[in-house]
């Protein structure tokens, strides 16, 4: 009980930046899993880059960062980013329609420019566009008046527009930090007073840094940032890139090939091959080929966080939007087998993916194809209630053959799928066990889901 205290009530003390005393209390991984439990539910989010890179469709900041573009000439994209027929509350219907349950908006990009009002910088699209306001805070509070939602923001930590951020472009830079280190300072004040202007206004529920790869957690002053950050939202979810003091992995644009060590993580994924709005880009994935992704995604246990790019006038692709609605579409009719559910079975056991129910006793198996046959699932030791077709309703016929008579290994589960309960897109197939999934492995080797 004494060490059950401890763990609870033990406070650490360590010096911010300015020299104060900062507390910070110790978490237990009880509650981290209380405060990360809306997030490993969410399963889907959507992602927003809109910038003035999408005035000329050029890639966002790396453009001028990688010399395809002069940077005047980058930045000469601001008299071009008007806004003129931005609607927050389409924006938020079309995420909440997609099923959605959390997003995240940049609100400054490499480039330095801010969407909001910033006090600290000189860089935004209240000062440098004819937009010449805060398109932020609109977006901020459209999100907030869904109770189904939840906000995120994405910040650069690094600026290559800043006079004192270091590095410009891939090949040049402005000075090297041991050299000037009170420069380096003036730019981690400005920082800090981004994140706080930022703190303060919206206390988002999620965090997506970007950018820390240029410099390290010392550098940074990640712990301190965190610190800021809790001060104002003390549940607020953090992602990894800010050098080792998030609480989720982010791999970007391709699914891992296994499962991620990490128990909570998100995909982020462009739609077609751009993050920003490039009107020449249009190799769009199809909407089947990102759900696919979706499921897989779900099957191992993580989050898809799904990029739209909104043009400089703030409209969205139709592409986009047809993609978004085509997850609504599916989301609303299979919200069983993606919101409560957690990783599925091993892939030995089922070819395509499968998700399970907080209990464990519900299996979901995905099929992203028309079986050619019977569905199968190897090496199941729970006995079975019933199977049907989650959205359907329809009860499916299954049976039990190879059992090895010899002695008590299981046998093969076989389901029949006809043709007249497939999905436009992607199948599921709910398993009702008698307890916990429970699986032979071989050489003697039980798994439990629970």
């Amino acid at each position: 009980m004494k060490k059950l205290l401890f763990l609870l009530f033990f406070v650490l003390f360590s010096y911010d930046r300015m020299g104060a005393q900062t507390p910070v209390v110790a978490e237990t991984a009880e509650q981290k899993a209380e405060r990360m439990a809306w997030f490993a539910q969410a399963k889907l989010g959507i992602f927003i880059h809109w910038g003035i890179y999408a005035v000329r469709g050029v890639s966002e900041s790396w453009s001028f960062h990688n010399n395809y573009l002069p940077y005047d000439e980058y930045m000469a994209q601001c008299a071009g980013f008007t806004a003129e027929r931005y609607d927050p509350k389409a924006w938020v219907d079309l995420i909440e329609e997609s099923g959605a349950r959390y997003t995240v908006l940049t609100t400054k990009h490499h480039d330095g420019l801010a969407l909001w009002n910033t006090k600290a910088g000189t860089l935004s699209t209240v000062k440098n566009t004819p937009a010449a306001r805060d398109v932020l805070t609109p977006f901020v509070e459209e999100v907030r008046r869904r109770p189904n939602l939840r906000l995120g923001l994405y910040y650069s930590l690094l600026d290559w527009s800043h006079p004192d951020y270091p590095n410009f472009t891939r090949t040049r830079s402005r000075y090297a930090l041991k050299d000037e280190p009170e420069r380096w300072e003036r730019f981690r004040r400005f920082n800090f007073a981004q994140l706080e202007e930022l703190s303060r206004a919206y206390r988002p529920d999620l965090w997506w840094f970007d950018g820390d790869w240029e410099q390290t957690a010392e550098a940074w002053g990640s712990a301190d940032i965190v610190r800021l950050l809790r001060k104002y939202a003390p549940s607020t979810v953090i992602n990894s890139r800010i050098q080792g003091h998030g609480d989720y992995a982010t791999p970007e644009q391709g699914v891992p090939v296994v499962r991620p060590k990490d128990k909570y993580w998100e995909l982020c994924m462009t739609m077609n091959d751009s993050w920003g709005y490039q009107h020449n880009d249009t190799n769009y994935k199809t909407p089947q080929m990102l759900l696919r992704t979706y499921v897989d995604c779900l099957s191992n246990g993580g989050n898809l966080l799904l990029d739209i790019a909104p043009k400089a006038d703030g409209t969205l692709p139709e592409e986009q939007v047809e993609i978004l609605r085509t997850f609504g579409r599916w989301n609303k009719k299979h919200a069983e087998a993606v919101y409560a559910t957690r990783a599925g079975i091993p892939a030995e056991h089922f070819q395509g993916y499968s998700t399970l129910n907080a209990a464990g006793d519900v299996l979901y198996l995905y099929l992203p194809y028309r079986p050619n046959g019977a569905i199968e699932v190897k090496g199941l030791l729970n006995k079975v209630h019933r199977v049907w077709v989650v959205g359907n309703g329809a009860m499916l016929r299954y049976k039990v053959h190879n059992k090895n008579y010899w002695n008590d290994l299981p046998g093969n589960l076989y389901i029949d799928v006809p043709d007249s309960v497939l999905d436009e897109n992607i199948t599921v197939v709910a398993v009702l066990l008698d307890g916990p999934c429970r699986l032979y492995r071989g050489e003697g080797k039980v798994i439990t889901s629970n």
